[in-house]
């Protein structure tokens, strides 16, 4: 739960990028990445205050109502619901950053970054950004190259914004979904940024998806692929329908598998097990892997 520290709430004040970024960290006090539980019911008892204007307590004690609540805490608990049904649009029970900017209407380019983002369908059009934006190949998203980013969506949304509101944006930013500090953005920090649709793998869930050879199961399989699942795995990252997965198929395939398996997603682990499995299943050393060499990772039942 946030420290009862002042209010960050400065509504009705032209509400900044820097509003918001301190609007965010003050009630995303584990930064988990939401506002949830006691963070959300603090968040919304201070939101409301901000709105309406802070009352001051009644001195005398009220009769308590049915039930033995105060009138004034089932007014608080039915505002409260109302409000979670109205802004939680995933219905997750938590508040997540697009959710707080609709909430709190910062000025219209920085709103746009949130209204502008499609969530993309597939973990493939995640590395197809990623490949985009990380220029130098770090295997990072610097500040240079998120404001690339930024300035894309932007260009996107037909908005004109200068270059130091831009440089502004990117500090803010940054500095939202930074979970370690160190002033660059790595794989599993820019995919809360721009996030995917689903894992598609996450359908298979209790499903042992790999034979092993890359050491991601740890343990004899209970359950695998059917022939029919396969073949889904298979087209579903073989977007350009060309028989073999490669590039950043084979890297969309592989950070999605490295999820499902609960292993961490990072550029160097992604380029670790594209060669571990390139050594074990591309036969012919094209580079590429086709249908019948992945059936050497996961192995599907007839």
């Amino acid at each position: 739960m946030a420290e009862k520290t002042t209010s960050p709430f400065c509504l009705g004040k032209g509400f900044t990028a820097d509003n918001f970024l301190k609007v965010w960290t003050h009630y995303d006090a584990d930064g988990n990445g939401y506002i949830e539980q006691d963070e959300l019911r603090q968040f919304f008892k201070e939101l409301d205050e901000q709105s309406h204007g802070k009352q001051p307590p009644k001195q005398e004690e009220e009769p308590p109502q049915k039930g033995g609540k105060r009138a004034t805490e089932e007014e608080f608990e039915a505002a409260y619901k109302e409000f979670i049904a109205h802004h939680d649009a995933n219905a997750d029970g938590k508040i997540e950053m697009k959710e707080l900017a609709e909430i709190l209407m910062p000025e219209e380019n920085f709103l746009l970054l949130f209204r502008s983002q499609e969530t993309l369908r597939s973990s493939v059009e995640f590395m197809e950004a990623w490949r985009k934006y990380d220029t130098d190949k770090s295997g990072y998203i610097e500040s240079g190259e998120l404001k690339n980013f930024l300035a894309d969506v932007m260009l996107k949304s037909k908005q004109d914004i200068s270059d130091s509101q831009l440089d502004e944006y990117t500090r803010v930013m940054l500095e939202l979904f930074d979970r370690n500090g160190d002033g660059k953005l790595e794989i599993k920090e820019m995919a809360r940024l721009l996030p995917v649709k689903e894992n598609f793998l996450m359908q298979f869930q209790g499903i042992d998806l790999v034979e092993d050879p890359l050491g991601l199961a740890g343990e004899e399989r209970k359950k695998v692929l059917t022939r029919c699942q396969f073949d889904e795995v298979f087209n579903h990252y073989d977007k350009d329908c060309s028989g073999t997965i490669e590039g950043d198929e084979l890297t969309g395939f592989l950070k999605d598998l490295l999820e499902h398996e609960g292993k961490d997603v990072n550029a160097d682990a992604l380029e670790l097990e594209s060669k571990k499995l390139k050594e074990i299943c591309d036969v012919n050393k094209d580079n590429k892997i086709q249908k019948e060499e992945l059936v050497m990772l996961l192995a599907p039942k007839d």
